[in-house]
């Protein structure tokens, strides 16, 4: 016999599942590894035991302290307020690596001030931290606010400990840097650095109070002064997607908002993970740093120069390169011509002294094309940039001319203000980049300057010259100098046609300094990841001991930029992006299509012939899996709705209620091969970014939906299978405990019952939350159809003696349409008597509702895990905030005892529900997990506790309150 669809089905989500769990796991090891020096510090702890319940009553829940550097810091405070407040689930002592490093910078040794400070205002940083006790702050809004109460509080404790007028700067690690920014506006904060925050979307979308808070929180980003600066993890980060920690606008007028990627950071240059970016020591030193500069500024700007200056990832120029020369006011500068070298390249390795270059601009270059200067330095600078420690070498670049009638002996020139000026890495050829558990080091990198050179426009021009003036070599470094366009526009390729083949391209000029490349048909988003391969001599040895290897700069975000050198051994080139991205909106500044990079080589002893472009499927498949975990649980919830809503379809025609695994089956042979198909076309149409994929209907998507579908349908087939296991042990370990359970002579609910609910709603509106009343509904709902499982097994052996079916007694209202019903159903009906009928209806009816809030559960499960970890360190010292309503479970609670005790019919339908039946309300409830619940998952629990709600007052009703009411007696009499 051949296996069932809902069997092939499962397996396959399951298979899926793997797939996509191996892909997430590919991706977090190659799409942008993580090369980070381990931290050390000599942490102790003061805690601040004079912030007690007199400021505020949740200091009985967290608790506030001093971090001090043995035998550096003395144990009071005396410097600079630091606070940092740790994400979900962190933890106080997560500070020790910043704080430590700041101590270390202030000081050369125990006492002693570093020559950087000893001369300035700068004073020492006294880090306070905060200990939530691990709180999951990210799963429960109430545990914000509380937080956001609590740190409130700790900031007017902190500055009553200095002088008037002493602002503190605040660090934010995960969700707590949500709490930082949920603060403003707030006179007595300098200045806010997040790190791994996700700024624009919640990581868990179970809660619509973290919503509010977000919105509350996009207010201050969009006018608040406060300078705030987040520190992005990317691709390595695999707790959050690092497009939601992208600021939601960058600094307009006097307002400082500025997104780094980890990956861009000068001097980094490397992916790090969510909870590796408080001790990277590449990132750590360089956030204390920043710290102490922003603790001697005084205004808003002069801080947010500070950061753009030791958190720099290149995108903005250097301010005290941004300063253009107005030839108005200034002058041409003569610069000495005393060594001058010409030609149209340069190249000098080990330069000595001063000695200024002259290169010719090329004539003749296209309109459309942008002519740019291009300069490279190694060890040394071009002012304002340099590694941490530079050789003395200095370079500086100008834009020179001459006309037939100048008696000047030597050209007139000018600064050529730089379009780019940034500190890239300067890989070792051959080694891996970044180098796992190194990384690079504070002094390493290579100076990049580009100059648009502006078009000829003065008649009276003869010849215009590049000149770079080299001086105070030492023997040390080196420079080169070139022209480059911005005109290598590949326009064949498309993402369509990668899916088919590889995309070939070959060098133009295979010795430029610089490359650029753009495939304006290429799709640029971060569901899809590519990959770069370079193409390399046959059996010849390339780029060996090159001043710079061929470098890939891929700049996919004006806040994101990635490096590859070419010749890393066995480690793919994978080109990404984290904007666009599903559910997060972008602004008109951010391409949709359009893949650009820039390769950068000095080409000495290099042979460079061209690449290859194709899509990367494996990282790829990463991508989706780690961007549509909520999604998957919501479309699982749509789809045991549209089955329940078709197996109702078959008892409103006064059928009999289907069994849970022919309704499955029904679902997978009929109705799925439709759902199928409207979830393609649907994935097409130009939805908000905020509704079902998520894509703006982008056609190269589509195909994800019907996957997710496939996936969440073969899940939910899974679940039942599942559900089916758990439901015969535990039958019979309550018939063996309990026996067989006796009928209930009553119709209507006890008063013991009445009471008990009362006792319940009381506890759940003073103490417990409501989702633990709800997780009791799905235990005793569980055991009702273990119970009614084991009891129908009994009666079905008991009830056909020699095996004569007892025929089936209509006992509900019929319509005069017939309609044909499945094979499965009509056999099923014809061998039952009315007491099986009718049990073995309610049976149905309580798998299938079974089946419902198993899958429900997932929503609920994140506040009890709240709930429970908050009794496990806080105890009952402070009341559970929220959650206390007890409507959100009313229903759960009334359905599931009715389902319980009752011996009749489980669901009476009403006459009006010809016109409409109660049943659409699970239409509702599917379309609503379909389409809102991946953004917004709260919202599926909101409308399912509608939908149930309105079927008890509609088809239990006044049933359970003890009127009209259906029954079986045991001699199978029916009333």
């Amino acid at each position: 016999m051949p296996p069932s669809l809902t069997l092939i089905l499962g397996s396959l989500s399951l298979a899926t599942l793997w797939l996509f769990y191996l892909a997430t796991l590919d991706t977090s090891e190659n799409l942008s590894p993580q090369g980070c020096r381990m931290s050390w510090m000599s942490p102790s702890y003061i805690l601040q035991n004079d912030f007690n319940t007199s400021w505020t009553p949740l200091a009985r829940r967290y608790s506030l302290s001093l971090y001090r550097e043995v035998g550096w810091d003395p144990n009071q405070a005396q410097g600079t307020p630091v606070l940092f407040i740790p994400g979900n689930a962190g933890s106080s002592h997560q500070v020790r690596s910043i704080a430590s490093s700041a101590t270390r910078q202030f000081y050369t040794s125990p006492s002693v001030v570093a020559p950087d400070f000893s001369e300035r205002t700068v004073k020492p940083l006294d880090f306070f931290a905060v200990e939530f006790n691990e709180d999951l702050s990210a799963f429960h809004g109430p545990t914000l606010d509380s937080q956001i109460a609590y740190i409130s509080r700790a900031i007017t404790y902190i500055l009553s400990l200095y002088p008037a007028n002493t602002s503190i700067l605040i660090m934010g690690h995960s969700m707590g840097g949500i709490v930082a920014t949920s603060l403003l506006p707030s006179p007595d904060i300098s200045t806010i650095i997040t790190m791994s925050t996700p700024h624009v979307l919640p990581p868990a979308r179970f809660d619509s109070r973290i919503d509010k808070i977000y919105r509350q929180n996009r207010q201050a980003l969009d006018s608040d002064p406060t300078p705030i600066l987040s520190l992005c993890g990317g691709a390595t980060d695999m707790m959050i997607p690092s497009e939601s920690c992208i600021l939601p606008m960058d600094s307009q007028g006097d307002v400082f908002r500025r997104t780094v990627f980890t990956s861009a950071l000068e001097g980094a240059w490397t992916g790090v993970g969510h909870r590796e970016m408080v001790w990277c020591h590449q990132v750590r030193w360089r956030v204390a740093r920043a710290a102490l500069e922003v603790g001697a500024a005084d205004s808003p700007s002069t801080r947010g120069d500070v950061l753009d200056t030791w958190l720099r990832d290149g995108h903005t120029l250097p301010n005290a390169a941004s300063k253009k020369t107005n030839p108005e006011t200034n002058a041409p500068e003569k610069i000495p011509f005393e060594n001058v070298d010409e030609g149209s390249n340069l190249l000098v390795y080990g330069p000595r002294g001063s000695r200024t270059y002259l290169l010719h601009v090329p004539s003749g270059v296209p309109s459309s094309s942008t002519l740019k200067a291009v300069v490279l330095v190694g060890l040394g600078s071009i002012p304002p940039v340099s590694p941490q420690e530079p050789a003395p070498l200095r370079v500086s670049v100008y834009l020179c001319s001459s006309s037939p009638a100048s008696q000047e002996a030597v050209p007139r020139c000018n600064p050529l203000e730089p379009s780019l000026l940034k500190l890239i890495p300067n890989p070792v050829p051959g080694e891996v980049f970044p180098v796992p558990d190194e990384g690079s080091g504070e002094s390493e990198g290579s100076v990049v300057y580009e100059g648009d050179i502006p078009p000829l426009d003065d008649e009276h021009v003869e010849k215009r010259w590049i000149a770079v003036r080299v001086e105070n070599g030492d023997g040390r470094g080196w420079v080169a100098g070139g022209f480059s366009r911005d005109d290598e526009v590949i326009a064949a390729p498309s993402t369509f046609s990668l899916l088919f083949r590889r995309a070939n391209v070959v060098f133009r000029d295979a010795k430029a300094l610089r490359t650029h490349f753009m495939f304006p048909n290429i799709l640029s988003n971060a569901l899809i990841v590519y990959r770069y391969t370079p193409t390399r001599p046959i059996e010849e040895s390339w780029c060996s001991d090159p001043l710079l290897a061929p470098l890939i700069m891929h700049t996919s975000h004006p806040s994101e930029t990635h490096y590859y050198p070419f010749n890393i051994p066995n480690r793919r080139i994978l080109l990404h992006t984290h904007s666009p991205a599903p559910y997060i909106p972008v602004g008109s500044s951010v391409p949709h299509r359009s893949l650009n990079f820039v390769i950068y080589a000095t080409s000495l002893g290099c042979n460079m012939l061209g690449f290859d472009i194709s899509i990367d499927w494996s990282a790829t498949l990463g991508r989706w899996a780690s961007r549509y975990p909520t999604t998957l649980v919501s479309w699982a919830v749509g789809v045991v709705a549209v089955v329940l809503f078709t197996a109702w379809g078959v008892c409103d025609r006064d059928s009999a209620m289907p069994a849970v695994h022919q309704s499955l089956s029904t679902y997978s042979r009929y109705t799925l091969r439709k759902l199928l198909l409207a979830s393609f076309v649907i994935a097409i149409l130009p939805l908000p970014v905020d509704y079902y994929l998520g894509t703006r209907g982008e056609l190269f998507f589509a195909p994800i939906a019907p996957l997710l579908l496939l996936t969440a349908s073969g899940l939910v087939f899974v679940s039942w299978w599942v559900l089916s296991a758990l439901i015969w042990p535990i039958g019979l370990l309550w018939s063996f405990v309990f026996g067989r359970p006796r009928r209930r002579e009553e119709i209507g609910v006890r008063r013991s019952t009445i009471v008990s609910m009362g006792l319940i709603f009381a506890l759940i509106f003073l103490f417990v939350p409501w989702q633990v009343a709800y997780l009791g509904c799905w235990l005793i709902h569980l055991l009702t159809c273990a119970s009614s499982a084991r009891n129908l097994s009994l009666l079905k052996s008991a009830s056909t003696p020699g095996g004569a079916p007892i025929p089936l007694i209509r006992v509900t209202g019929t319509d005069d349409m017939e309609e044909d019903k499945p094979s499965e159903i009509q056999n099923h009906e014809s061998q039952r008597g009315p007491v099986q009928n009718y049990r073995i209806d309610n049976h149905n009816h309580n798998m299938h509702l079974l089946l419902l809030m198993t899958w429900l559960l997932p929503l609920v499960a994140p506040v009890l895990a709240v709930w429970v970890r908050t009794l496990a360190t806080a105890g009952l010292t402070t009341p559970f905030d929220g959650d206390h309503d007890f409507l959100n479970v009313a229903p759960f609670l009334v359905l599931v005892d009715f389902a319980s005790w009752n011996t009749g019919m489980l669901f009476e339908r009403q006459r009006f529900e010809r016109a409409l039946s109660v049943r659409w309300c699970l239409a509702v409830l599917a379309g609503t997990g379909f389409f809102f619940g991946p953004r917004r998952a709260y919202g599926v629990f909101d409308v399912a506790k509608i939908a149930v709600g309105l079927i008890v007052i509609i088809r239990v009703g006044r049933r359970y309150w003890g009127g009209a009411a259906w029954s079986v007696d045991e001699n199978k009499t029916v009333r």
